[in-house]
């Protein structure tokens, strides 16, 4: 075991940092003024593109990727990528200038791994490219979708389509004009096969007739622009048959491995967040003065910022632990681990936020500093790929299942 990064990771640590410092950093402010004009409203803040341009001519690009992809990835295992996502994850929506951002990396992975040739030729080339964005389609509002047996929108044989038809909601990257294509998971009704072979998922180019856009969803008040988190009607939308991924009835199979890699890159993001919440309130507590004293000289401060370094280390270190379990046995065989970090970060960064916040004073529920937008963050992240609820129960019933069948 080493605690050490490997040469090549630490060399990728320090290009990546030097990025964000020479450009993410600097233009944070602006980006985010952008994205909260009303005037500007679901319109790519206008650096993007160069920055993008500028991170791929480094060779920092779709490095989420994992080396088992082959011809597609840079070649890194999600041991490696993690300190990497963790400094991007320092600003949020800094992934996207590397090609790391979801959905697009879980959307990506699916076409990697399941796409046929075809569909790989016409919409993963261009989101490893970076030409466009895409959604991924799951969540309804009629039914508890943390149970996607639950699932009911519909994907229906007709000839040479499917049609699909169904409501769908919390649809994250839908309202950009970039995102050109949706991966839908539908249930194709088959009373002999079990209830989790009665899902598919398939490609949906987003400009195919039948699909509304019934609103943007509000986040803890923020809209998320120029994305956003979308409730769409989808009405008779008729796709051709080649669009189905892998087959009638695999959905399930595709969703484990997509959101496998979702939600642990998610965690490693929130380690970067909670990182740069930490420092922020050491700064603030070390400048700070009241009542004669310094914010760093008050024990319960002192005491906030110990517990959150130990948090942080805790989460990173089950993080690391996490990748390179999946690295080693796979996926599947990681869930537990993928499960406990997926309980774990989101609270962690949420808690370091919180006590930032406090620290700063009024200024920290601004956003004049990151830590609200941190402290939100966290808190949806805790729902989102399933809620904690759901981890916790799964991760209780499959330990149950080990350490009582081993006696």
């Amino acid at each position: 075991m080493d605690f050490q990064y490997s040469p090549k990771v630490q060399a990728l640590r320090e290009r990546v940092d030097a990025f964000m410092r020479d450009n993410v950093y600097p233009i944070e402010a602006e980006r985010d003024h952008f994205l909260h004009d009303p005037a500007t409203l679901w319109q790519p803040w206008p650096g993007t593109e160069a920055l993008k341009a500028k991170a791929k001519a480094e060779g920092l690009w779709n490095l989420f990727l994992p080396h088992e992809y082959g011809e597609f990835s840079p070649g890194l295992t999600n041991l490696e990528y993690a300190p990497l996502a963790e400094l991007m994850g320092r600003v949020l929506g800094a992934s996207e200038y590397f090609n790391c951002a979801a959905p697009d990396t879980g959307n990506m992975e699916i076409l990697a791994k399941y796409g046929t040739p075809e569909q790989r030729e016409k919409w993963l080339k261009p989101l490893l490219a970076g030409e466009i964005r895409s959604a991924y389609v799951m969540t309804e509002p009629d039914v508890a979708s943390s149970d996607a047996t639950n699932i009911e929108a519909t994907i229906v044989p007709d000839g040479d389509d499917y049609v699909v038809n169904g409501r769908k909601w919390w649809i994250s990257s839908a309202m950009d004009p970039r995102c050109k294509v949706y991966i839908l998971l539908g249930k194709t009704p088959n009373a002999d096969k079990p209830r989790h072979q009665q899902h598919s998922q398939i490609i949906i180019p987003a400009d195919t007739p039948g699909i509304e856009v019934i609103r943007p969803l509000h986040v803890l008040e923020a809209l998320h622009s120029p994305g956003g988190h979308c409730e769409i009607q989808f009405t008779n939308v008729r796709v051709p048959k080649e669009n189905l991924l892998l087959g009638e009835g695999r959905g399930f199979e595709i969703a484990q491995g997509r959101l496998g890699p979702g939600r642990i890159h998610h965690c490693m993001r929130l380690i970067g967040m909670a990182q740069r919440a930490l420092e922020l309130m050491c700064r603030r507590a070390d400048e700070r003065v009241a009542f004669g004293r310094k914010l760093a000289d008050q024990s319960s401060v002192r005491q906030d910022i110990a517990l959150s370094f130990c948090e942080i280390e805790q989460a990173r270190l089950l993080t690391l632990k996490a990748a390179d379990a999946m690295d080693r046995v796979g996926n599947k065989a990681a869930k537990d681990l993928i499960a406990a970090i997926k309980i774990v970060a989101p609270r962690m960064a949420q808690t370091v936020a919180d006590r930032a916040m406090q620290v700063h004073g009024a200024i920290g529920f601004s956003r004049d500093y990151p830590l609200a937008t941190i402290f939100g963050t966290a808190r949806y992240l805790r729902m989102a790929d399933g809620p904690d609820e759901v981890h916790m129960s799964q991760l209780g019933k499959l330990k149950v299942a080990e350490y009582a069948g081993a006696r």
